[in-house]
């Protein structure tokens, strides 16, 4: 019979943690194993010793346990729930051998070149290194061991940046236009440490574009996995940033910049560009809009994320009208323009009329709210079904009308039945 082959694990002599106490306790009391007898005593005595030892290894936590068994403690996965922010504060830019001081590029600076390939190529070399987390070492190559400093190494800045000065190096671009070897980032300006953090983006999972693949620096070493866009927490404030010194791609768009036409959008539309419009509002702010999407169908929240966009921009009546028009586009593909601020600075149109409730939106039923409904139905373009009115009193075409307004939402089945709810009420009269 074949006797596998086990590695020892062998507690730190300096670690004082109670699993590692225990097995060096247990370890000083123990009776040297025999090697006389039966080989099935044998193989008994070894599996009871291993199972001894991966017990106390579990009790030393999941770091320790993840370090016997050769594998990366907490790494998670696309189909595992969402870990916080990794710990990564922020270490001394320090020089690297033989280069000089890091910082911001100045306006005369030349940057060095590269191209995609390279990127990815060097960002891989840290994984197979399997380069350990640090904010104060260095590794073999001169840049510091962070989050920052792998960037700095993967774009081959020749320096060692953090966080708050990685943004100069780039040209903002939009999520949609993320290629590999562009870049993830979240500064916190008022706290560097909490939770700023970057990743090199290394492609779409899938057609989806709801993960791509990460590589980043995060404890306990560099890692390549499954990442939700743009990451497990804050996502909504990473930006995306390409290398100024990157060959093969434009600055600003990984795609054709131009504007598909004014035909694109609007009332009807059912296409891809709809979706990209809306993807590249949320990634200027306007996450708060959709409720479901963004998504091919042309809907009421397009309509109010394009107008909060070009609000944001100070233009006013037709310029704001809430369909993208060639100065909108290029704003939005080059990364520029002003992004929409948040609900509590003003950024969300009016949404003071609150929802009287379901009752009043029945067959038979008459009232006050019966009549507001189909006036802003017939306001907002959905009052074909109306042969006279509106008017007080619920009928078919009040239905119909409001099913078509669900539907250019993007809703099917049940969530387009005609009766208005609470988001329903909320679209109609934002």
């Amino acid at each position: 019979m074949t006797v596998p082959v086990f590695e020892e694990y062998e507690p730190a002599i300096d670690c004082t943690c109670a699993g590692c106490a225990l097995q060096r306790r247990a370890a000083a009391r123990a009776v040297p194993v025999r090697y006389g007898g039966h080989p099935a005593a044998h193989g008994a005595r070894r599996a009871l010793v291993l199972a001894t030892a991966a017990g106390v290894v579990l009790s030393c936590g999941a770091a320790g346990a993840a370090a016997a068994a050769g594998r990366t403690a907490g790494a998670p996965r696309a189909d595992q729930d969402p870990e916080p922010v990794p710990d990564t504060p922020q270490g001394e830019k320090g020089p690297l051998k033989g280069s000089g001081a890091s910082g911001p590029p100045s306006d005369s600076a030349v940057l060095r070149k590269t191209t995609r390939a390279e990127i990815i190529n060097r960002a891989k070399k840290w994984v197979d290194a399997k380069v350990p987390y640090s904010m104060g070492k260095y590794w073999s190559d001169g840049y510091r061991q962070d989050c920052s400093g792998y960037v700095s190494m993967a774009w081959n800045l020749g320096t060692n940046e953090w966080t708050g000065s990685l943004a100069s190096y780039g040209t903002r671009i939009a999520r949609a236009d993320l290629q590999p070897g562009d870049m993830l980032l979240f500064h916190n300006p008022a706290d560097p440490s909490a939770g700023s953090h970057v990743t090199i983006f290394g492609g779409w999972t899938d057609y989806t574009h709801t993960h791509y693949v990460a590589y980043e620096q995060a404890r306990p070493r560099t890692r390549k996995q499954s990442t939700p866009m743009a990451y497990w927490s804050n996502s909504d404030r990473y930006v995306a940033y390409r290398y100024k010194g990157v060959s093969g791609g434009s600055p600003g768009s990984g795609s054709a910049t131009a504007f598909p036409g004014a035909g694109q959008f609007g009332p009807g539309a059912n296409n891809a560009q709809v979706t990209r419009l809306g993807e590249m509002l949320v990634a200027r702010g306007a996450k708060r809009f959709y409720a479901v999407g963004p998504g091919p169908v042309w809907g009421e929240a397009d309509r109010r994320a394009t107008q909060a966009f070009q609000q944001a921009q100070g233009w006013k009546g037709a310029e704001a009208d809430g369909l993208p028009g060639p100065d909108t586009w290029r704003l939005l593909t080059t990364g520029t323009g002003r992004d929409i601020p948040a609900a509590a600075t003003g950024g969300s149109p009016n949404t003071s009329v609150a929802f009287p409730g379901r009752g009043y939106f029945q067959p038979g039923r008459s009232n006050s709210h019966v009549d507001r409904l189909g006036r802003q139905l017939v306001k907002k373009g959905y009052g074909k079904h109306y042969v006279s009115g509106p008017d007080p009193r619920w009928t078919e075409a009040d239905r119909r009308n409001v099913e078509a307004f669900q539907r250019a939402q993007g809703w099917r089945g049940g969530a387009a039945d005609g009766y208005p709810g609470p988001e329903t009420w909320r679209r109609l009269f934002a």
